[in-house]
């Protein structure tokens, strides 16, 4: 169809035409600086994003790093308690049985104190008991040998002598 007919009259022609002063208009009005403009925009808004995600990133992992750190140190001050609680119940224990055998030791003084008091208490008791049945003895002796009123005085003034010498 070349050659059919004037150039003009061919549709191509005119929708190349049109294409062209479509496009010229489309220059002529600085609709290219504006497309150039937005794409720069978003370009600049995914730069912005880009930095802010690489910031949050490095945020992220100072975050993971300093958690970790008071990670390791609670772990540390965890070990420490156990270890200082550890020593204060050996100190616990030594200072209970230092204590108790203490308290052992005393309770045997205490125990050997009593002893001796119950000891004294029965020798008093056995020389009393002793004196007793002495006088009684001297009584009955000098009061059968003895009659009368010296016989009586010479048997209390012994009786009197034997209770100082025992007492």
């Amino acid at each position: 169809m070349a050659g059919s007919g004037p150039f003009y009259a061919d549709p191509t022609f005119w929708v190349a035409g049109s294409f062209v002063v479509f496009v010229g208009g489309l220059l002529y009005k600085g609709v290219h600086k504006k497309v150039v403009e937005g794409l720069d925009e978003k370009l600049d808004a995914i730069r912005a994003q880009i930095d802010e995600a690489k910031a949050l990133r490095v945020e992220a992992e100072d975050m993971v790093i300093e958690y970790q750190r008071k990670q390791r140190d609670a772990e540390q001050e965890a070990a420490d308690m156990v270890t200082q609680a550890k020593e204060d119940a050996k100190i616990m224990a030594e200072t209970a049985k230092a204590d108790l055998a203490d308290l052992m030791r005393r309770r045997e003084r205490s125990a050997e104190e009593k002893i001796a008091q119950a000891e004294a208490n029965a020798i008093k008791e056995v020389k009393a008991a002793a004196v007793t049945v002495a006088v009684e003895a001297a009584t009955s002796v000098l009061a059968g040998s003895m009659k009368g009123k010296a016989g009586a005085a010479l048997v209390d003034d012994a009786i009197a002598e034997v209770e100082k010498k025992l007492h």
